[in-house]
Parts: C-alpha cells; structure tokens; sequence
C-alpha cells in the first residue's frame, strides 16, 4: 500500500519533547478538525501517519537497542550499556529519543482522536469515523506495552491538552495493563475483519496483539503455576480466532518472507497482522526505514552511502544457539549471517554478497534487503524499502500454544502440539511430541529473533518467575568481543570455529527497568514520586 501522505500532517508530526515538555505544547499545525477530518478520504489519510512516521524514532533507536540488545540477541559497538544492563539516564541519543517515541505516537494517537471526534461540518461515514478511532486506539495500546515493558510504572496520558499540570505523576504497572488491554478491546470490537487498505489493521491484528498481552499480564506478580487463569483463557480464545477465521496461513518459505521484494508497503509479508509501512523516499524525514543503513555490514550492500553495520551482529547466544542446532539453517542464514554465506539477492548485479571467511560480527542479515537495484528501483539514503513486522501469524501460533499449556508444566495437547510443531516444520526441524514453558520460549526466541521481541519475552517470564527468568540471562553469553571463521571443506552441515571473550551480565530488580531520562525528571520531578493507580472514570467515551 502507498499510503495517502499529507505534507501538512507531517508537519503536525514534528513532536517537540515528550510526556510533560511536548504535551504541555501541542503541536501546532492548520490541519485542526475545523477545516480537515471532513470526509472518509481525509480521516484515512489522518490515521496514516501512525503507520510509520510516528514509529520513526522507535524504528531507529530503540528498536535494537531495548528490545534486541537487551534481549540478548545484539553484539553492538554503540549499544553496549543496553547489552550490559547499565544504560545511563544522561544518554539522549538513545534512552531520551526512545523514551521520547512512545510518547510521540501516544500524543498523535490522542490528537487524531479528538479531530475526529470534535470535527464539525464533516461528512464521514459512520464506519470510518468507527475505523479510524479504533486505529488510534490500538496504536496508543501498543506504544504502552513497550513503555511499561521498558519502564514499568509510566503516567498514562490520554488528553494532549486539558489532563495536564505540574504534578504529572506515575501510574502503577497494574494500572497501565489494563490500559492497554481497554484500547485493544476497544480495536478488537471496532475494527473490521477486512482492511480498509492493504497494510492497515484488522479486527484479527487487535486480537492478535490482544491474545499476546493477555499472555503477558497472566503472569503479573504471580508465581509459576499460577498465572491468571481468565488471561490465559483469553490468550487461548483470541488467538484461535485468528488462526482459525483470519483466513492468513504461514507462507512455506521463512527466508523467502524477509526479502525486501516480499515484505514492503506495496507488497506484504503475507503473515503480517501489523507491520511498519515505509516508504522508499527520505523525504519528509521520518517516512524511511532507516533500520538497514546501521545494520548492512559493508556500503556495498546498500549502495546508497549508508551500510554502517560492520560492528553490529548476532549475540554469541544466538551463534551459539544455531552452532548447535544446524538443522535451524533456514532461520540462521535469514537472521544473522555466517563466513561464507552467499546471499544472492543482495548486490544482485556483481552475483550477490558473499561473507569474509572470518569475521568478528555474525553480521545481522533479517531487515537487510541490498540497494534500490536489487528492489525493482525503490528505496534511498537511510530508506530500504522493507517493512517492520510488529506482529505476525507466527506469533499467534506460539501464542495459542503457550496458552493452552497455561498453568502446567509441559503439555501434549493435540491442538497446542499442532500450533508449536507448525512453526517447526516450516523451519524444517523435527516435531515436538510433548513441550513446557523452554521449549515454547525458545521457539519464540529463534522463529523472531531480530525482530525486536526479545526482551519483552525476557520480561513476560519474570514476571511470574524472576529467578529462572535472572538466570537465563545470567547464562547468556553477551560477549563484545568474538571471531566466528569457516572451515573450508566439504563438511555437511559446514564447520565452524567461533571463540569469545565469555562476558556474562544480570539484571534484578533493580535494572529490570531502564531510567528515565535526566532532562525528563528535571522538568517534572513529581515522575520521581510513587506511582498511583488510574482513575478509570475519566476517560472519554470513544
């Protein structure tokens, strides 16, 4: 989908601050709900922002760094405190402008609402007026699960203009879950099972992201054996629907699903439910995919003037991971990139992109699609035209399986079984007859690694059971310093030789969550106080 772009709403979206700052200051913009928001074309085009250029910041900064590198998937020269646990609260290239993200796609979200709600003269159908606000709900929905999964207690914001004082304040964790899940009921009943254009969400996309948050807060402060019930129960229920009535089925080909050519806003990973939609211009900024410009290991690859990745690759966990289970080849050469690989999609003209024998990074390969001529012409400087996946049908899968495990310690569920082992088959890996808690988080780690889940797992499991939960990470080898070389050969599977330095970091209570920002705290220290729970009441009605 080309989404219909507005110069004019673009500039509405150049959010100065955050929470307090930016909140304080509405954006100004003559695009108000007097003189726009007046027909169904205007309220799609209003809503389209919150496809990309609202999660640009997300995308660029915190994407790898909270999520991957955190989640112990990352070996990064610029993202080490993240890796290590020690993320400074003065850093304001990522922690300030991560922070800032989320907050940004809260503030657009309630801002588009209230156009919509108070636009006078308008003449938009009731379906899209219904459409375009449960869009906003649920991109609110998901800005706050990676808040109060990266900083637990956050205030909950859903007025940009009249809910504010001086003494903005905390909401408690408990609080802002059943937030979340509000905005995405709210998506899951108002949204269509057809999308209104190709890429924009559906009623299946709310109850997928739905089934994963429920899944989530059955765990909160509870115990092993003891997660919430009814929150399971709903994991279970939603996430059947979509499997079962979405009509979406995993494509065959894994690898195949993350080349540029098949997952990008004109044509869609056929198992997305939400994705970042780019563009393939950087201009207005913020409407690229910026995310193959760090990451491509050599300017060659992208041919655009960008290609900075050659100190970012794959964690020593995860090379480790698939050092001891060749099988998981197809996943491997699609995530992280091995000496001697051949990529042949990349550089097409030369014949493609062939690793160094021996290498420091196992270089990160999902997200990575080559230049503009290796994609029929699109794309540019710091704007590979590719998209985000946030959520996709695989999930969904692993999803329903954990949730019909629920509260036992391993299953043998038929349905469950026949969940898990799909994402398998399609890997090529053998069939499980019987899983538990590990097996599901594992699956979960290696079928998306890369794709920015892995902390939040990290976090789901602590939540119900800390101490297996510390020790995990506690074993990750989160090495910044490796070699991984090819041993040439004949060999099958091929042989490799892969050291590291061994470096371990753990994470308590005490930095389970990242700091907030300095320059936030400073302009409101009441964020300093105890969180308070939310009054429910005094949210407005649509």
């Amino acid at each position: 989908m080309k989404l219909i772009y507005i110069t004019g709403i673009a500039s509405a979206l150049a959010l100065a601050g955050c929470c307090k700052n930016f909140l304080n200051r509405p954006p100004v913009s003559s695009l108000t709900s007097g003189n726009f928001y007046q027909t169904d074309a205007e309220v799609m085009a209003g809503t389209a922002p919150l496809y990309n250029i609202t999660w640009f910041d997300y995308n660029d900064k915190a994407f790898l760094a909270f999520g991957v590198a955190r989640g112990g998937s990352l070996n990064s020269n610029d993202r080490t405190p993240y890796i290590e646990f020690d993320a400074s609260s003065t850093d304001q290239t990522t922690l300030l402008t991560g922070y800032k993200a989320f907050y940004k796609i809260v503030a657009q979200a309630n801002l588009t609402m209230n156009n919509i709600v108070n636009a006078t003269g308008s003449t938009v159908s009731d379906s899209i007026r219904s459409y375009a606000l449960a869009e906003c709900h649920f991109m609110r929905g998901v800005a706050y699960y990676y808040l109060v999964s990266n900083w637990g207690a956050v205030p909950i914001i859903y007025d940009n203009t009249n809910q504010l004082s001086d003494s903005l304040v905390r909401n408690t964790i408990e609080s802002v879950w059943q937030f979340i899940i509000m905005d995405l009921k709210y998506a899951a009943d108002h949204l269509p099972t057809t999308a209104y254009q190709p890429g924009r969400i559906t009623k299946y996309s709310a109850e997928g992201m739905l089934a994963k948050f429920y899944l989530i807060r059955s765990g909160l402060d509870k115990t092993v054996g003891s997660r919430t019930q009814t929150d399971l129960d709903s994991a279970k229920l939603l996430a059947s629907d979509v499997i079962s009535n979405s009509g979406m089925t995993l494509p065959a080909d894994y690898y195949a699903s993350f080349v540029g050519e098949n997952n990008n806003a004109a044509k869609l990973n056929p198992e997305s439910l939400f994705s970042l939609l780019w563009q393939p211009v950087n201009t207005p900024w913020g409407v690229n995919n910026s995310f193959q410009a760090y990451m491509a290991f050599e300017p060659n690859i992208t041919q655009t003037g960008d290609g900075w990745g050659s100190a970012q690759g794959g964690s020593g966990a995860l090379i480790q991971y698939f050092l001891n289970n060749p099988a998981d080849s197809i996943r491997r050469k699609a995530t992280i990139m091995f000496p001697s690989d051949v990529y042949a999609e990349l550089d097409k003209k030369d014949g493609g992109v062939t690793v160094p024998n021996t290498t420091n990074y196992a270089y990160i390969k999902k997200y990575v699609v080559g230049s503009p001529a290796d994609n029929n012409n699109l794309g540019a400087f710091m704007a590979a035209y590719t998209n985000t996946i946030i959520l996709r049908l695989a999930e969904v899968y692993l999803i329903y399986a954990e949730a019909v495990m629920g509260n036992n310690s391993s299953t043998t569920d038929a349905t469950a079984l026949a969940a898990f082992n799909v994402i398998r088959e399609r890997a090529g890996m053998p069939d499980k007859t019987s899983i538990a808690f590990a097996d599901i988080f594992q699956e979960k780690w290696i079928e998306t690694a890369i794709e920015g889940n892995e902390w939040y797992d990290i976090l789901r499991w602590w939540y119900f059971d800390p101490q297996d939960a510390e020790n995990y990470v506690a074993n990750q080898d989160r090495s910044i310093n490796y070699t991984l070389t090819w041993t040439p050969g004949t060999f099958a599977p091929k042989r490799y030789t892969f050291t590291s330095s061994g470096e371990r970091y753990t994470f308590n209570t005490t930095n389970v969550y990242l700091p907030f920002p300095e320059s936030e705290m400073v302009a409101a220290p009441s964020l300093s106080k105890p969180p308070v729970g939310f009054n429910f009441s005094v949210l407005p009605n649509y």
